[in-house]
C-alpha cells in the first residue's frame, strides 16, 4: 500500500512518510491507494476484543507497510489505558428504542480529539525514526477549540518534537481557552489569533506551503508537520471508534451482526464523519450518514445543492468547534468519489473563487449515502432542554446539533434502523450555554456555570476540567497576533 495525494501531483510515499509530512507537497491530503477490507469474520472476532486490540487491528490494515502489529498494539495499550480513559474510551448511551449516543469525550481533555491525539504522537515519533530523519519536528495546529488542547496534551514533552497552536481569540469557549492557556510542558506554545478559525487555518496552510519558511527552519534542523485531521496519522485512529461502537452494539445484543445502522456526526472540518465513511468502505455495515452543522451550514448546503460556497457570513455560535467555512477533509471524500484530477480542479476553484460545483454524477453518488442537516442556536438550546427532560441525559452544544439532526432524520426518512449519534465533548466544556438552555440563567462568571450545572443535574464535572480556574496562565489569551504574523511566530519558536 502506498499513500498518494488527493491532487495527484506528489510522489507516492509510505504510511510513515505520510504521517511525518502531514500535507503532500502539492497541497493535497494523503490517502491510501487501496482500501483495506474488514471481513465479517474479522468483525465478529473484534466483538470479543478490548479497545486496544480493535485499534491495533484496524490501524495495521492501513499502516502495515511501516508498522508491525506488535508495535501498534504496544502503543495502543499505552494510549488507551484506564488512567487516560476511565471506564473505557468510547461508551455508548441509549436514548429510547433506536437512538444511541457514542460518547467520545472520556479522555484527558474531555473532547473527542483525545481518541486520535493520544495515539497520534506515538505514531508520529515512530514515523520520524522509521524514515531516518534526524531533524526535530515542529507540529503546527490551527484549532477551533478542542484539537488544540488535545494536541498539546498528546505532544507535551515528547522528545525531539515541539508544538505551536493557533486559535481564534474570540472563537472558542472560556473553558477551551483556559485549557490551552494553562497547558503545561516545556515544548508547547499557544497563540490566539485575531480573526476566526478559517483565518488561523489558512495561516497554518500558508506556512506549510512557503518554501522560504521551510528552508529557514531546515537550516536549524527543524521540519514542519501537522496534528490536524489533514494528517493521516490523526484520521486513521478515528476510523477505529466506529468499528468499536458497532462491535459493542452487537456484543450487547442491540443489533445483529451484519445489520446496518445509520450514523450522525456533528462536524465542521469533516474529518470525524469521513472516518465513519472510511469504516463503511472497509465493510462496516453503515447505511447512511447525517452530516450535522450549526448555523455555519456550508456543508448542509453542499449536500443539498452540490455547491460548496464559503463566500458567506461567518457566525460565532455556542458550538464553536463547528464554526468553520472551509472543511478540509471534504477533499478526501471528493477524491474517493471522483479521483485526483477532478478534486484538484475543485480545490483550485475554492482557492481562487471561494466556491465550486460538483458534477451531476458526483452529486448522485453523494446523495446515495449522505444527508446534510443543520440546527441554529435556538434549536440547539431546545434540543439540550428536550433531551434532558425526556431522557435525563446531559449533552453539550455540539452533540445537541447532532442529536437534533439525527432525530429529524429518524422522523422523516428512516426511524427503523439504529441511529448512532456521535457526542464530541463533555457538556462542561460549554457549561454556560448548556445551563442557559436548561434554565435561562446566564452566569456572571462563566466558570460558575460548572458548579451550578452539577447542582442542577447531579452530573459531576470531569476530572480534566475540575479546578481549571485555579491553574496558572502560561499563554495570555488576550495577547492576540494577526494572521499574517503567524509565520514570524513559527520562525521564532525555540522550546525544544
Amino acid at each position: 500500500m502506498k499513500y498518494i495525494s488527493t491532487r495527484g501531483a506528489s510522489e507516492p510515499c509510505t504510511s510513515a512518510e505520510a504521517i511525518k509530512k502531514g500535507l503532500a507537497a502539492d497541497g493535497g491530503l494523503y490517502f491510501p491507494d487501496e482500501m483495506p477490507l474488514l471481513s465479517a469474520e474479522e468483525l465478529t472476532a473484534l466483538c470479543e476484543a478490548d479497545y486496544a486490540v480493535r485499534a491495533a487491528t484496524i490501524m495495521h490494515k492501513f499502516l502495515a507497510d511501516a508498522y508491525s502489529y506488535e508495535e501498534l498494539l504496544d502503543e495502543c495499550r499505552e494510549a488507551y489505558r484506564e488512567e487516560s480513559f476511565p471506564g473505557g474510551p468510547a461508551p455508548i448511551a441509549s436514548l429510547g428504542d433506536t437512538l444511541r449516543v457514542l460518547e467520545l469525550w472520556h479522555g484527558p481533555t474531555a473532547a473527542f480529539k483525545d481518541m486520535a491525539l493520544q495515539i497520534m504522537p506515538r505514531l508520529f515519533v515512530r514515523a520520524v525514526k522509521k524514515t531516518g530523519d534526524s531533524r526535530r519536528a515542529l507540529i503546527l495546529v490551527a484549532t477551533s477549540g478542542d484539537t488544540g488542547k488535545a494536541a498539546l496534551e498528546g505532544y507535551r514533552d515528547v522528545e525531539g518534537v515541539g508544538i505551536s497552536v493557533f486559535y481564534p481569540v474570540n472563537g472558542v469557549s472560556r473553558v477551551q481557552k483556559l485549557q490551552m492557556a494553562t497547558q503545561e510542558g516545556r515544548n508547547v506554545e499557544v497563540h490566539s489569533v485575531i480573526g476566526n478559525f478559517d483565518d488561523a487555518q489558512n495561516g497554518v496552510k500558508k506556512i506549510f506551503s512557503d518554501p522560504e519558511t521551510a528552508e529557514k527552519l531546515n537550516e536549524r534542523g527543524i521540519f514542519l508537520s501537522s496534528a490536524n485531521s489533514i494528517n493521516w496519522g490523526r484520521l486513521v485512529p478515528q476510523v477505529v471508534y466506529y468499528v468499536s461502537a458497532y462491535c459493542d452494539l452487537v456484543k450487547c445484543g442491540d443489533i445483529a451482526m451484519g445489520e446496518e445502522i445509520n450514523v450522525t456526526v456533528p462536524t465542521g472540518n469533516f474529518g470525524n464523519i469521513l472516518a465513519a465513511y472510511i469504516a463503511k468502505n472497509m465493510g462496516l455495515p453503515i447505511h447512511s450518514f447525517v452530516c450535522a452543522s450549526n448555523r455555519n451550514n456550508v456543508l448542509t448546503d453542499f449536500f443539498e445543492t452540490g455547491v460548496y460556497d464559503r463566500n458567506r457570513a461567518f457566525h460565532t455560535t455556542t458550538s464553536p468547534s463547528m464554526d468553520i467555512l472551509i472543511s478540509s477533509n471534504l477533499e478526501r471524500l471528493l477524491f474517493l468519489t471522483c479521483g485526483e484530477t477532478e478534486t484538484a480542479s475543485y480545490m483550485e476553484a475554492l482557492k481562487t473563487t471561494g466556491r465550486y460545483t460538483v458534477t451531476d454524477r458526483v452529486k448522485r453518488i453523494l446523495d446515495r449515502e449522505f444527508v446534510g442537516g443543520s440546527c441554529d442556536e435556538d434549536g440547539t438550546a431546545e434540543e439540550i432542554r428536550k433531551i434532558h427532560q425526556t431522557y435525563g441525559y446531559l449533552c453539550d452544544t455540539h452533540t445537541a446539533v447532532g442529536l437534533a439532526c439525527a432525530e429529524r432524520y429518524m422522523a422523516t426518512v428512516d426511524g427503523k434502523r439504529k441511529m448512532l449519534a456521535v457526542s464530541t465533548a463533555s457538556p462542561y466544556k460549554f457549561s454556560p450555554a448548556v445551563l442557559k438552555a436548561l434554565t435561562g440563567e446566564v452566569p456572571v462568571n462563566e466558570l460558575d456555570a460548572m458548579a451550578r450545572l452539577t447542582e442542577l443535574t447531579g452530573v459531576m464535572v470531569p476530572a480534566p476540567l475540575a479546578g481549571i480556574a485555579a491553574k496558572a496562565i502560561r499563554f495570555d489569551p488576550d495577547d492576540a497576533i494577526k494572521a499574517d504574523g503567524m509565520s514570524e511566530t513559527v520562525l521564532a519558536y525555540d522550546r525544544f
